[in-house]
């Protein structure tokens, strides 16, 4: 069997061996060798039969993505808590949403699909740090509001001088919470405001960094395209590219 492309650095897999959970009875299948074919498959969204053969069998793959998605080891490596990825906000935070598609299937337990004007939809909320990598992330329905998602991720914000929004966060609610936090808002102000509320306009052009974020994100076939239909395995595929992305950056 030829040797297995480590897309894994052995430091980087250092970083996330304590997240990894304990081995019982029979040892495992080498987590680096696995983890690198898990992340091969989601990132150029093949089916897991046609996994090269160098990271051993596809069954493998599947089995260890799918036990672990349903656990917090994929799904929390930043640590306990809300789903989600966590790091340092040592400057600034930027907010945002994005839409994956996805077609429905009857009798199904809740996957996070909701209907929108574009057809059924999932919506990826997520917060980046200043360097643009993901801090973050929460799947929600697609007709979920931005405030929504605000509020469900507020609790994990990590330490920041500023938070960077586009005008759909923008609320009397948000930003009181943002400044008892001792962040302060950079959110335009929505047209139907009656006072509009100025903000930094050269600090906001800073925003497209999570823009950025979401397009490295996409470029993960599997996540794009959404193979998943399960919310579980499809968040922790969106977790684990955005740790990758983390550790990479």
């Amino acid at each position: 069997m030829p040797k297995p492309p480590f897309l894994l650095t052995t430091a980087q897999m250092q970083r996330l061996s304590p997240h990894f959970p304990r081995s019982r009875g029979i040892p495992r299948v080498d987590d680096r060798r696995v983890l690198s074919g898990i992340i091969y498959v989601i990132r150029h969204g093949l089916q897991w039969r046609d996994a090269p053969p160098a990271y051993g069998p596809h069954k493998t793959l599947y089995n260890r993505f799918v036990r672990w998605s349903v656990r917090p080891h994929l799904r929390r490596p930043g640590g306990r808590g809300r789903p989600a990825v966590t790091a340092d906000a040592r400057c600034h935070a930027s907010e945002g949403a994005s839409h994956r598609r996805q077609p429905a299937q009857k009798g199904a337990f809740p996957r996070c699909i909701g209907r929108t004007k574009g057809g059924l939809n999932a919506k990826l909320h997520a917060v980046c740090d200043g360097q643009g990598r993901p801090v973050v992330l929460l799947l929600t329905e697609g007709q979920a509001s931005d405030h929504r998602g605000a509020a469900l991720m507020l609790p994990r914000l990590p330490p920041a001088n500023e938070l960077i929004a586009d005008r759909g966060y923008d609320s009397a609610r948000f930003r009181a919470e943002l400044a008892a936090r001792g962040i302060a808002a950079c959110i335009p102000s929505t047209r139907s405001r009656k006072q509009p509320i100025p903000h930094d306009p050269t600090l906001y052009r800073q925003r497209h960094r999570i823009e950025n974020m979401f397009g490295r994100l996409k470029d993960w076939r599997r996540i794009a395209m959404r193979y998943d239909r399960c919310a579980h395995t499809f968040f922790a595929a969106v977790t684990l590219a955005a740790t990758v992305t983390l550790l990479t950056q």
